[in-house]
């Protein structure tokens, strides 16, 4: 075989290769919860996944080793930061990508009244840098920026329905007021708004998902769900599975009266995903429709394992923690997913209690192989 056949052949070859990947996507935040599932449903869609990961003293990673994204031929980490315009300018221009994944955040809220200024220099500029790359070197990328239902702060929005005199239920939708109440979601704000102007003033294929909490087994540790999973798997383990003798393990909690609307951080991803395949560029709440308080959540994971979920029972295990109190919080949210339904054809699959369920059982088997102690 000549070696000129022997090119064409490997020309060919590489070809074939590359006519599987569909779509080249650059993602922000890869080792975060969502970027993890998000590069698993993209790399099922045969695309091509960047992952713009900070550098490191210590591995990062866990989460996409957890979900096999990491071995997967057609994802690549690049390195990068938001809070670096031009690396994010190096990584857009080098690969071109169809869609941009903002999902690049410094999340906690408490721990934005602490760090308000890295805050916003994370989710406000980091959103502005990351959109002036694409302006200025990939104006064909669509972009998903990853908003947040703590921009409606202390607003509850519209009456939808009243149960009773004392249950009134209120939802926020994509014309709700924001009212924030955090640095956390001021910032969001910011780069919430910046994504709208940049839509207007440069055509940009540039959307937002107002996000209401979405959760998984691989939740940080730090946020109150995973934490009460935790907790809860460790006290499991630690009596064999009988409640009765639970004596003074409390797990310390701040506002339990707080409501969330909680969904699973698989859907919502998927929802991410629609949002860039529209024609046009848009909005969108993505919500399940229904809220719980954090005490619910604790009752919820209390009856994932068989035991009392009588709040009256369950709260005998918590302390009330002045410590965990923000400055401000945000009381109530409740979102009202009917535009995404509508438009995108997009509804949560897994409900608040299989969530709950999943996580609680998830934290066990990691408490039963040792991998955190009690």
């Amino acid at each position: 075989m000549s070696d000129t056949t022997t090119d064409i052949i490997n020309q060919i070859d590489e070809i074939l290769k590359n006519k599987s990947i569909l779509k080249t996507a650059v993602i922000t935040g890869i080792t975060g919860q969502d970027g993890a599932y998000l590069s698993q449903l993209l790399l099922s869609k045969n695309y091509k996944v960047i992952g713009i990961i900070r550098r490191s003293s210590v591995d990062t990673t866990i989460r996409l080793k957890t979900l096999g994204v990491l071995s997967n031929p057609n994802f690549i980490l690049a390195e990068g930061d938001v809070t670096d315009i031009y690396s994010l300018q190096s990584i857009i221009s080098k690969y071109q990508p169809d869609e941009v994944y903002n999902l690049a955040a410094q999340s906690h809220v408490h721990t934005s009244f602490e760090q308000p200024a890295y805050t916003w220099a994370v989710n406000a500029q980091g959103c502005l840098n990351l959109l002036e790359a694409i302006r200025s070197f990939s104006p064909h990328s669509r972009f998903y920026q990853a908003s947040t239902s703590e921009m409606f702060g202390v607003n509850c929005g519209e009456l939808v329905n009243v149960a009773s005199s004392e249950h009134p239920i209120y939802s926020q939708d994509e014309n709700t007021k924001f009212e924030p109440t955090s640095p956390y979601a001021v910032a969001k704000l910011a780069a919430h708004q910046t994504v709208q102007m940049y839509r207007r003033a440069y055509n940009l294929h540039a959307s937002s998902g107002i996000l209401h909490n979405h959760e998984s087994p691989l939740r940080g540790e730090n946020f109150v769900t995973r934490k009460i999973t935790k907790w809860l798997a460790n006290v499991y383990i630690k009596y064999g599975g009988k409640p009765s003798l639970l004596n003074d393990d409390h797990i310390h909690l701040g506002n339990i009266k707080a409501c969330r609307d909680w969904g699973h951080a698989k859907d919502f991803v998927y929802g991410m995903w629609l949002m860039l395949q529209q024609d046009e560029p848009d909005d969108y709440v993505l919500a399940t429709g229904e809220t719980h308080e954090v005490l619910d959540f604790v009752c919820e994971a209390f009856d994932a394992v068989g035991w009392s979920n009588d709040p009256d029972y369950v709260t005998q295990f918590i302390y009330i923690d002045p410590e965990f109190y923000r400055p401000s919080d945000v009381p109530y949210l409740l979102g009202n997913p009917n535009k995404a339904k509508e438009k995108l054809g997009w509804e949560p699959k897994i409900g608040f209690k299989e969530l709950v369920s999943e996580m609680v059982w998830y934290d066990i088997e990691e408490a039963k192989n040792g991998i955190y102690s009690s």
